[in-house]
């Protein structure tokens, strides 16, 4: 595991895409600190980390559309089946790679309260709430985005499923609003990723929303596990 996590993440930072991710985090959480921290004078960030959700959405599939797509593409999928070691170390390896670039890159949310420290007195359980909603955010999208990943060799379609999937993610809440069926209601409504995660911009932390999100991303790793056990045997 520990050679495949090593290998991926360099990966990351032998080409652009680690760079672009995590500046294109620092970019928009540096801003939105900006405007609706420093400039309006509250050390309230629950603005900055409930904008961030969308952000979180769409920037997560371009983190992880070579995860396992690049590996079919280059045909080089086998030969880690075929490595000495097990399918869910290359599995979990993959996965604490794309989680490792995703955690430097929201770190920013906390250099921004330190920065903040300076000038008035952050509450920071509160703050420590929001940073683990996001992380929770991000770690789970990351699972699905990978499954995703591993059913093609195309980084454009990974990159394009994570996409439509995010966009489903963002629309489920207008879903359950329209739709007249009762029990799709509740569906839609227990699947809101919104939902789960505005507890924690309002600095509360919610143990089923943990579990969820935990449940959510533990199932997708599950499901690119069966994946690779299908590709074994092609």
């Amino acid at each position: 595991m520990w050679a495949i996590l090593k290998r991926e993440f360099r990966a990351y930072f032998q080409s652009p895409l680690g760079y672009v991710f995590i500046s294109a985090l620092f970019f928009f959480s540096g801003f939105y600190f900006f405007t609706y921290n420093l400039y309006s004078g509250t050390t309230n960030m629950s603005t900055l980390f409930d904008l961030l959700f969308p952000v979180v959405l769409f920037l997560v599939p371009v983190l992880t559309m070579r995860l396992m797509s690049e590996d079919k593409r280059l045909r080089t999928d086998q030969l880690l089946l075929t490595a000495p070691v097990s399918r869910l170390g290359i599995v979990l390896g993959k996965y604490c790679a794309a989680a490792a670039v995703f955690i430097i890159a929201v770190s920013s949310t906390l250099l921004e309260a330190i920065v903040m420290s300076f000038f008035g007195r952050p509450h920071w359980p509160v703050i420590i709430g929001h940073f683990v909603g996001i992380l929770l955010l991000g770690l789970t999208l990351i699972a699905i985005c990978m499954f995703l990943s591993a059913l093609t060799e195309s980084q454009v379609i990974a990159a394009v499923s994570g996409f439509v999937v995010s966009l489903f993610l963002m629309l489920v809440d207008a879903l359950a609003l329209v739709v007249n069926n009762r029990f799709l209601q509740v569906v839609f409504r227990n699947l809101s990723f919104n939902d789960r995660y505005k507890p924690f911009t309002v600095g509360i932390f919610d143990l089923p929303s943990v579990v969820f999100f935990i449940s959510i991303g533990a199932l997708f790793l599950f499901l690119t596990l069966a994946v690779l056990d299908k590709d074994r045997w092609r």
